[in-house]
């Protein structure tokens, strides 16, 4: 058979580093929260409305998810509307439920609703192993029937999913989401232990109460859940987003400027903002964000660990490495969370980082990769001039360290593999434009061959 050569877009950034950020921006919607919101609105017929939706791949993925299935929806500016009044299909295709993990959020509505469901094997960003075995046993625990085979999950229920009490292993957000929506309408009571506290759950949770759900947080990390014979729609306004805030926040400090964060929350930031105190970084807060202010005399070196909220939250790791490049001294980062996060720094060495992985824990915070032979602690000495290069990304939160890195490096890098950070941030790339960043989308043809 011939090939045939065929052009195809792959656009990248194109960034000329050293421009100071100035001026004011407005944060978006939670990322880590709207598609959760969605998946929850499948829980009722009647009509839901979210406000301050963040406009980004993410969202698109789980409306389309939603429309297959038989919702109906209206996104208007950053407020969508959705109602489903049927479930039309229960079978989620691969090329709507294949690309993320959000899928597996679904087979506890559709379970509810319909009795069955089938997803296909979930994807999402390459940063280790992440099994969504925690949601499956939880799930049976409640009375599903599920079968793993051909690379898709069939399950199915013979009548109402029951309450249960469901031991994470591990305070997982999104297993803890997961049991969230489904034991709303589970019959009995359901109480997660070892459950995640993070800020988008919580705001999950006032959205789910809003719906008619009755769900306490409860201390020692247990949340209980007296499940209802029904649903009603409500209307609710996202929280903004801590990780696009964090990572606006160290590009204004790595390129010396002078930016407010209109939305940021000083709520969902304490443990960051307490490690910007910790390195003499300025920052103001009021009532309506926060102004972060840089300089250029480096920041001291510091010992960082990541944990689950309120600790460190691991998407900070990244950027703040890149922070920690031009930081004074020796720093050392203890990632708890994801044991092969730390992929991205060979790309910072490449532009002149000094940095160094090792397997030993290197902090005190209790870690399940003790012993292990992951690569899960990184030091950092600086500070140390970043020069421009090619860069390839690999998942969001690395990508939007390799921004932040030729943000302030010398010369002009090329940041290819932008289809994750438009998955994960609402146009990032305007957003640094209108504060100064040298930042432009290139559209460049490819030819690749079809056989």
């Amino acid at each position: 058979m011939n090939s045939i050569a065929t052009s195809v877009s792959a656009p990248h950034y194109l960034i000329r580093g050293g421009a100071a950020l100035n001026g004011e921006v407005k944060l978006s919607g939670a990322k880590n929260a709207v598609t959760k919101m969605v998946i929850a609105s499948l829980l009722t017929s009647e009509e839901c409305t979210l406000r301050n939706v963040p406009l980004l791949g993410d969202l698109y993925l789980t409306m389309k998810l939603c429309e297959s299935v038989g919702s109906w929806l209206r996104l208007d500016d950053h407020t969508l509307t959705l109602r489903t009044e049927n479930i039309d299909k229960t079978s989620i295709t691969t090329e709507v439920g294949g690309l993320n993990r959000i899928a597996v959020l679904a087979l506890g509505p559709l379970l509810h609703r319909c009795g069955e469901v089938s997803i296909p094997a979930p994807g999402g960003d390459r940063i280790g192993p992440r099994p969504i075995n925690f949601h499956i046993e939880g799930l049976r625990q409640m009375g599903a029937t599920i079968v793993e085979r051909d690379g898709r999950y069939y399950c199915t229920t013979n009548g109402r999913l029951r309450g249960a009490t469901i031991k994470l292993p591990f305070p997982s957000v999104m297993a803890t989401e997961n049991f969230l929506i489904t034991a709303s309408l589970a019959k009995g009571v359901t109480i997660i232990e070892n459950a995640a506290t993070e800020p988008e759950i919580v705001d999950l949770i006032k959205l789910l109460q809003k719906m008619g759900a009755i769900i306490e947080l409860r201390v020692d990390r247990r949340i209980v859940i007296e499940g209802v014979e029904k649903l009603h729609g409500a209307s609710h306004t996202l929280l903004s987003d801590r990780n696009e805030a964090v990572s606006l926040a160290i590009a204004t400090y790595l390129t010396h400027g002078d930016v407010y964060l209109r939305g940021a929350q000083q709520d969902t930031l304490l443990t960051f903002l307490n490690t910007l105190s910790k390195m003499n970084l300025r920052f103001d807060i009021d009532d309506e964000g926060i102004r972060f202010i840089g300089d250029t005399t480096p920041p001291p070196a510091i010992a960082l660990e990541t944990d689950v909220h309120p600790g460190f939250m691991t998407d900070w790791q990244q950027p703040f490495t890149v922070l920690l490049t031009q930081a004074n001294g020796m720093s050392v980062v203890h990632e708890t969370i994801y044991e092969d996060r730390f992929g991205y720094t060979s790309a910072l060495i490449g532009m002149g980082a000094h940095v160094g992985l090792y397997s030993k824990c290197l902090g005190e915070v209790p870690c399940r990769f003790r012993e292990k032979e992951h690569l899960h602690s990184c030091v950092v000495s600086g500070p140390t001039p970043l020069k421009g290069t090619r860069l390839d990304i690999p998942d969001i939160r690395a990508g939007c360290s390799y921004i932040l890195a030729a943000l302030c490096a010398e010369g002009e890098s090329h940041v290819y593999g932008i289809e994750h950070i438009e998955r994960g941030y609402e146009h990032l790339d305007a957003k640094l434009r209108s504060l100064g960043a040298h930042i432009e989308r290139v559209e460049e043809a490819v030819t690749a061959s079809l056989n």
